[in-house]
């Protein structure tokens, strides 16, 4: 074995090439330097050289889950028990759920970005998808399964399957995959381990699964503890169980053939690398590949586009390794191809690629069902703050999105300064933006608005319907129903949670439309104690009519200036408001909530009149209500069909749309 100053100087060279977005490691400071530290059963990797391990000992898996079920956190305890980090001190400094390495990932406490890892344990490699849980971001999800031959489903141990528990298991079952089910969350008090694993089985049942992946193996865990069992009484101090559970349970590749000629790689992600430039992430279904040869990508239908490899790694721990070969059942990345795109085939061009292997279907990724629109800032503040400001760069920004990823759709208008972004959700849209932002980009955003499709059997416009489940104390239970009736749901299910927490769940069937700023008004109506999952279902006939936008109306800015606290004492009885004193305004710029419907002018701008004379009230003063703060989710929840959202670096501004007032026009006489 290398002396431990060879492996530090070596590893700190492949930290230095890690990149920092995408299937790679959360930052350069979290790679692996393995010193001396390192078990006895994972010292038989030691020489080993990556990239030559036999197929039959690589286990490609994904953890899937609901949001919350608490996927990151159990890789987190996988992590730590395989000696990714050096010793404790590397492994408090990369902190607690070290694969959420975006910044939204760890405000939000969600995984938005799928993300690949290696660990090596007992001779075996076991490469570690680590998927989203949220609905929105499903297609990362189905991007991932592509590369795996087996899925850890984690559910917890109280909540057990939720709405997203079936979307990612029926995407794993019609692919074929065995299920290893996890159940989480084992150390808490309520824990009902025997009621979840029943409910897993349901649930397989109903979405088809075959006899083999009905009868799946359970492995009780806790990932905050690091520790897992057979039993949910008889758990040990690590997480032996559940390692020995995916060697045993999850197939190895399946492999033809490692000849040179049958290489067929699928390439399932995109990175970029700043010195090395865009490079294709893969899983090798047959065949081999080698640093420096000659290549092409293949799609059925579509020219192939040919070159050279320049550098070819496989994943290693938290980073990736550079190899000189690599063959069928591993995961690459590799880079030399500039033109590679997500559903490309990597295919051998040797020889003019005259025994080639034909492409593999492209990814499948469902068409997505929000679409936003985003432009060019014009309102008068305007200018100020950002440094992307042009609708050249909005739109070189948006289609490099598109290079990772798949489930987002960007189109462009009639408009030359506006497009049409749509997505799979509020949330999937919401976190583009956002992302922008922070980049430095000022955009002005158009209200959500559904996608309809004609069906081309029947010839009837259909719209995207959602399945809700919604978890809240009994004595908000009729608010969340009439909430849903006036938004044109449909009950499918309703009663006590079985707990006996005195939670009532709560199911309905509503069109996506309606779930439009359903959230905030639900969160309010039930005090902040309901529990919302909603995952899209499928597509419907279209309800005829509008279906209840928010009850009441905006209050605007009277006129341009700076807001005084003078007048937001007299605004402040109208509704409330959004901005304080000392913010810049603009007409029509809204500046609060009316409390009756309709929209208000409201002078907030308005100063106090100075003279000599005294008051007999001039020692009464009146306290000013502190601002609602909105977050970008929020305001996008909030937008009518006839206001846009201004997003600069700084600030959120929302104001009407000066388009649509002026169709509206106001003559004499009217109001």
């Amino acid at each position: 074995m290398a002396p431990y100053w060879k492996q530090a100087a070596a590893l700190a060279a492949i930290s230095a090439l890690t990149a920092v977005n995408g299937f790679v490691a959360p930052s350069a400071s979290r790679l692996s330097t393995c010193g001396p530290l390192c078990m006895a059963e994972t010292a038989v990797a030691e020489d080993m050289k990556i990239g030559e391990i036999a197929s039959d000992n690589i286990r490609n898996i994904a953890v899937i889950a609901h949001v919350d079920h608490g996927k990151t956190t159990l890789v987190d305890a996988l992590l730590r028990q395989t000696n990714v980090f050096r010793d404790e001190a590397q492994a408090d400094e990369a902190g607690e759920r070290v694969m959420d390495s975006e910044d939204q990932e760890r405000e939000r406490g969600i995984t938005i970005l799928a993300k690949n890892l290696a660990v090596m344990r007992d001779g075996f490699k076991i490469n570690i998808m680590d998927t989203p849980g949220h609905a929105d971001f499903g297609g990362e999800v189905e991007r991932v399964l592509n590369m795996c031959d087996g899925v850890l489903l984690v559910v917890d141990s109280v909540e057990g399957p939720k709405p997203q528990t079936r979307f990612v298991l029926d995407k794993a079952l019609r692919r074929g995959m065995k299920v290893v089910v996890v159940v989480n969350k084992i150390d808490r008090p309520s824990a009902r381990p025997d009621y979840v694993v029943d409910k897993v089985f349901d649930l397989m049942m109903e979405l088809g699964a075959t006899d083999e992946q009905i009868d799946f193996t359970t492995v009780y865990a806790s990932g905050l503890l690091g520790t897992s069992g057979m039993e949910p009484d008889e758990m040990s101090g690590d997480m032996k169980p559940l390692f020995e559970a995916v060697k045993d349970c999850i197939d190895p590749p399946t492999v033809d053939t490692t000849e040179g000629d049958a290489l067929q790689c699928l390439v399932s992600n995109i990175d970029y690398d700043q010195f090395k430039g865009k490079m294709g992430i893969a899983r090798i279904t047959n065949g081999s590949v080698r640093n420096g040869q000659a290549v092409a990508l293949a799609q059925p239908d579509k020219a192939k586009k040919t070159g050279r490899l320049t550098s070819l790694f496989v994943f290693d721990n938290l980073g990736k390794r550079e190899v000189d070969v690599a063959s069928a059942g591993e995961i690459i990345m590799f880079s030399g191809l500039d033109n590679v795109e997500i559903g490309d085939t990597l295919i051998t061009n040797e020889g003019g690629g005259a025994n080639a292997a034909d492409p593999l279907p492209p990814i499948a990724v469902e068409l997505p069902t929000v679409r936003m629109t985003l432009g060019v800032n014009k309102s008068p503040l305007a200018g100020r703050e950002g440094k992307f400001l042009t609708s050249r760069m909005i739109r070189d920004r948006l289609f490099k999105e598109l290079d990772r990823n798949v489930a987002l759709k960007v189109e462009e208008t009639e408009s030359a300064d506006k497009y049409a972004v749509s997505g799979r959700g509020q949330l999937h849209l919401t976190v583009l933006i956002e992302t922008m932002r922070r980049e430095g980009f000022e955009l002005e955003v158009g209200p959500p608005v559904v996608i309809y499709k004609t069906n081309e059997e029947t010839g009837k416009v259909e719209e995207p319907f959602e399945m809700v489940e919604v978890r809240v104390p009994e004595e908000y239970s009729g608010s969340v129903i009439d909430l849903f009736n006036t938004r044109n749901g449909e009950l499918q299910d309703m009663g006590l949670d079985d707990g006996g927490e005195s939670m009532s769940v709560i199911k309905y069937l509503i069109p996506t439309r309606g779930m439009l700023g359903l959230r905030s008004e639900m969160l309010t109506a039930t005090r902040g104690t309901a529990i919302i999952d909603a995952v899209f279902d499928s597509y419907r006939p279209k309800i005829s009519g509008d279906i209840q936008a928010r009850d009441k109306g905006s209050l605007l800015a009277f006129e341009d200036g700076t807001i005084t606290s003078f007048g937001l004492e007299n605004a402040q009885d109208r509704g409330k408001l959004f901005a304080k004193a000392g913010d810049e305004t603009y007409k029509n710029m809204i500046v609060g909530i009316h409390q009756r419907p309709g929209d208000l002018a409201v002078n907030v701008c308005k100063t106090k009149q100075l003279t000599n004379m005294r008051s007999a009230t001039k020692g009464i003063t009146v306290g000013i209500t502190a601002p609602i703060v909105l977050s970008l989710d929020a305001c996008v929840e909030y937008l009518a069909s006839d206001e846009i959202l201004e997003v600069t670096p700084s600030v959120f501004r929302m104001a009407k749309n000066p388009e649509m007032m002026g169709k509206k026009g106001k003559g004499k006489g009217k109001k």
